[in-house]
């Protein structure tokens, strides 16, 4: 199985143990990573970062947490939903891949994978009709623009741990990060994706 839905079915699930067992979503996943020194730093970094818990009026912040490819991350998003508009403002992203020989390609790694997990996210669905796919180009297979790319802001640990593998490793996180948000600003769990198209009301 790839990364990704595995990531989605577990970062949402930490959320919902979180939820019932009325915990922070950030404190929850902290207390159950003391053998895990190195996910442990990537999620404290990451929450640091994103000022987690001291988002501005109107905007929510979700969280995911992943070890894959031997490489660690964590990522913070932070949404706005007005008036069943949703709008994706930052995310945090926070990478101990080991020791890297090009720092500034990891980085714009990272990037185009946050860009990419986007666009999977919210838009990324294939329909198959009559055994035909209706999809044919980008025309009409929606991917993210320009004009809504959210603020990224990526960090990079350093590290003297052996290489870890950073091609895609940025994607799966992207989902539950976004879905945890959702979850703090509408209390809705979405548990299919993608995202547009699902009704979206902020809580009252």
């Amino acid at each position: 199985m790839s990364h990704a839905p595995n990531c989605f079915v577990i970062e949402s699930f930490m959320d919902e143990l979180a939820a019932v067992a009325g915990k922070n979503p950030y404190d929850f996943r902290l207390q159950h990573l003391g053998k895990k020194p190195r996910q442990r730093r990537v999620l404290q970094l990451a929450a640091e970062r994103a000022g987690w818990g001291k988002a501005p009026p109107g905007r929510y912040q979700g969280i995911a947490l992943m070890e894959g490819y031997t490489t660690h991350l964590a990522q913070v998003a932070e949404i706005s939903i007005d008036g069943g508009e949703f709008k994706v403002h930052k995310i945090v992203c926070v990478v101990d891949c080991g020791q890297m020989v090009n720092p500034r390609i990891v980085e714009s790694q990272i990037e185009s994978g946050i860009v990419f997990g986007l666009s999977a996210a919210l838009w990324g669905e294939v329909t198959i009709v009559g055994g035909q796919v209706q999809q044919s180009n980008f025309n009409d297979y929606r991917v993210l623009r320009y004009d809504e790319l959210p603020e990224l802001d990526v960090h990079l640990v350093d590290s003297d741990e052996p290489p870890g593998g950073i091609g895609e490793a940025a994607v799966p996180l992207v989902a539950p990060a976004l879905c945890n948000a959702i979850f703090a600003a509408t209390g809705k769990r979405l548990r299919a994706l993608p995202i547009a198209g699902q009704k979206l009301l902020q809580k009252v």
